[in-house]
């Protein structure tokens, strides 16, 4: 989508098309909101509703409007949005259902889209099934029904799918400065990412949050999170759903351990967009986000006068991205001058009752918590419903707090409702962001504290092939090594009479090709002589049978795999390899193309990392072997773009020296491996 929103979204004129009570509200709202521009109705019926009158038609219109809401039904919405595309309209909210989102109770459904989008040619529509936006800076909304929004000066877009997520998005009561809402409907012509792109071109919007249903054009969303990063506007997005691509049957232990999450997940960290997994969340990382901005460092302090808070604080943050660092000497320090010796000092620091009621020395205990490392200073303090006059010494200790150290501060009540509204405008006032809720204000933190900048290069664009076949070990293991992945020395049997691998060193593993899963089902023998043989491949199924040498003085056996995600890109998985992969769950997963330094970063977010870099007495292994293995992954998965399926190597036995792909599935499409692309076995004993 390449047409022009502005225009759109910040209109001087409206035009509502159409009767009934969703009209008649939208005309209601843009009076509420103290729309100052002109607002036309059209309508067959010139009586005036909320104060206008109507014209019989979209060519009778006094003037071109820049934006019109669409109330008519779904027939009709077509030959309207033609209409206002014919005059030159700056775009069209189209409220009507039945378009897609119907296909399967009427077949026309989705011919009636097309229609629709031709019919708009390059006007902009929002929709169809769509409730419209609230441009709260500007009073302008096309908006069917009621809201929570009030005008602002500058704050935060939200944008959704959802008409009804979004009402109850406006109906928060947290403070925050809600700048525009956007629902984007069945986005016929004009996506998420479009509408959040026309956004950033508007220096009122602080920060934008995405509800997400589904990706669509990952390009559109790579754009728009370069020209987000570009101009200092950070990314909150709450990611709902799982693609159908993901759940498909897989073959491979990648598939089990990426998951129907995984792509979604790679995508928004490979774009740098910080990710929440529910709408109060959503809500507080754009209020920190709007007051504080991104944090420098995910360190934190907790500030509360009790030692029940300060544990609750700690357990908060458990199993997120987040620290409470020691205090630091000078820290100490200037504590125990304010604080005196009957207070541990530590952090998260409960600071006891001995000050509290006094602002001064309040602020002069929290100032030293809020040191240059910290990322972000939490105080704890609920607000009592019931008199909390005894409390407002809380609220100017903060605000001191933050304007003597200059350093991000958040005022945490452990429980949402125990923020009264009245304090929460004075912190953001001031500069504080008021935060509802202890769990709450850690994903809060978590998301401002590792927003990034997005990868220059884009995700690669994958479709699985039409007609995929598993290759054989022995097939995917010389393609593989095609590209420099390292494999065992192997010979390929196709008669179990005739085995001979006298070429191979010893000890030797036996497998039965044409297995996804060897192991279970019993198409493996390891550790064999060279006269264990005859008898081993008797007892495996019948069929073409691999021989190689085993890969010695393994100390870590690790899994690197990529599966195809239509929705989202090829998702290359690094983890724990070998027969326990699923039961470790020990796995990253990234959106190729990926450089040298993501596989790095990927390795050192494994939980066996450890065992990588040397392990009580053991010596480490090659790392560079490792990154090298999934280069070469990488190199084959481009060359054969659009044709792979599945890839795995499971296990990656990983040595001080080397990292060797003991097993190998490949799934590609039938036509995938040209002449060029095979390669003979080492020997072939048939």
């Amino acid at each position: 989508m390449s047409c022009d929103l502005g225009r759109m979204l910040r209109p001087r004129s409206v035009a509502v098309v159409g009767g009934g009570p969703w009209c008649r509200q939208v005309l209601r709202q843009l009076h509420g909101m103290g729309f100052s521009g002109d607002i036309w109705r059209v309508h067959p019926d010139p009586a005036s509703v909320e104060g206008v009158a109507a014209v019989a038609s979209v060519a009778d219109l006094p003037g071109v409007p820049d934006a019109a809401f669409i109330g008519v039904n779904r027939h009709l919405t077509v030959q309207v949005v033609s209409a206002l595309a014919q005059i030159g309209a700056g775009g069209a909210v189209c409220f009507a259902s039945g378009f897609s989102e119907a296909t399967g109770e009427d077949g026309s459904a989705h011919d009636l889209q097309s229609a629709l989008v031709a019919a708009a040619g390059d006007m902009p529509i929002l929709g169809p099934n769509c409730y419209g936006f609230i441009n709260a800076l500007d009073g302008a909304l096309l908006w069917p029904d009621q809201h929570g929004c009030v005008s602002v000066e500058r704050g935060v877009a939200i944008l959704t799918q959802s008409s009804n997520i979004a009402i109850n998005l406006t109906m928060q009561q947290r403070g925050l400065p809600i700048a525009f809402v956007g629902t984007c409907g069945n986005m016929a012509q004009t996506s998420q990412a479009d509408m959040a792109s026309a956004l950033l071109d508007d220096p009122r919007i602080t920060a934008i949050g995405l509800h997400i249903e589904g990706f669509g054009d990952t390009a559109a969303w790579h754009a728009l999170a370069m020209k987000a990063h570009a101009k200092g506007v950070p990314l909150v997005a709450l990611k709902a759903g799982m693609s159908e691509e993901a759940q498909r049957a897989t073959l491979s232990h990648t598939a089990s351990l990426a998951g129907s999450d995984a792509g979604a997940a790679a995508l928004l960290a490979r774009l740098g967009v910080a990710r929440v997994h529910d709408l109060p969340g959503l809500l507080e990382s754009l209020k920190l986000l709007h007051v504080a901005g991104p944090l420098e460092t995910s360190a934190l302090s907790s500030i509360s006068c009790s030692g029940g808070e300060a544990s609750l604080a700690a357990d908060a943050a458990m199993g997120m991205r987040l620290s409470f660092p020691a205090l630091e000497p000078r820290q100490k320090t200037a504590l125990q001058e304010v604080l005196g010796p009957m207070v541990a000092l530590s952090n998260p620091l409960d600071y006891h009752t001995y000050i509290w009621g006094d602002a001064e020395k309040m602020a002069a205990a929290w100032t030293p918590m809020a040191a240059a490392h910290i990322g972000l200073v939490l105080i704890l303090v609920d607000y009592p419903h019931t008199d909390a006059a005894d409390w407002h010494c809380a609220t100017k200790a903060a605000i001191a707090t933050h304007r003597a150290s200059g350093r991000p501060v958040a005022v945490v009540s452990t429980l949402p409702e125990l923020m009264p509204a009245e304090v929460a405008a004075t912190l953001m006032q001031a500069g504080v962001t008021p935060l509802f809720g202890l769990r709450e204000a850690m994903v809060a933190a978590e998301a401002a504290a590792h927003l990034s900048a997005p990868c220059v290069a884009p995700p690669l664009v994958a479709s699985p092939p039409a007609t995929p076949r598993m290759l054989k070990e022995a097939e995917a293991k010389d393609l593989l090594q095609s590209f420099g992945v390292a494999v065992p020395v192997h010979v390929v049997c196709e008669d179990v009479l005739q085995v001979d691998a006298k070429a191979l060193r010893a000890p030797l593993a036996l497998k039965a090709q044409g297995i996804a899963h060897k192991s279970e089902a019993g198409g493996v023998r390891l550790g064999l002589s060279h006269g264990d043989l005859p008898d081993a491949a008797r007892t495996l199924p019948n069929g073409s049978l691999l021989i190689e040498e085993m890969v010695q003085g393994g100390i870590a056996e690790l899994l690197i795999g990529v599966t195809v995600d239509a929705a989202h890109g090829y998702v290359l998985t690094l983890g724990t390899g070998g027969v326990l992969t699923e039961l470790w769950q020990d796995s990253v997963s990234l959106l190729l193309p990926v450089t040298e330094m993501d596989v790095r970063q990927a390795l050192c977010r494994l939980k066996t990392y450890p065992l990588l870099t040397g392990f009580r007495g053991k010596p480490p292994i090659d790392l560079s072997a490792i990154v090298e293995t999934v280069m070469a992954l990488q190199r084959c998965v481009i060359a054969h773009q659009g044709q792979i399926a599945e890839v795995e190597i499971n296990p990656l036995i990983c040595t001080p020296t080397s990292a060797v792909a003991a097993d190998a599935l490949m799934v590609l499409g039938t036509s995938a491996i040209s002449e060029g692309d095979r390669h003979e076995p080492d020997q072939n004993c048939s």
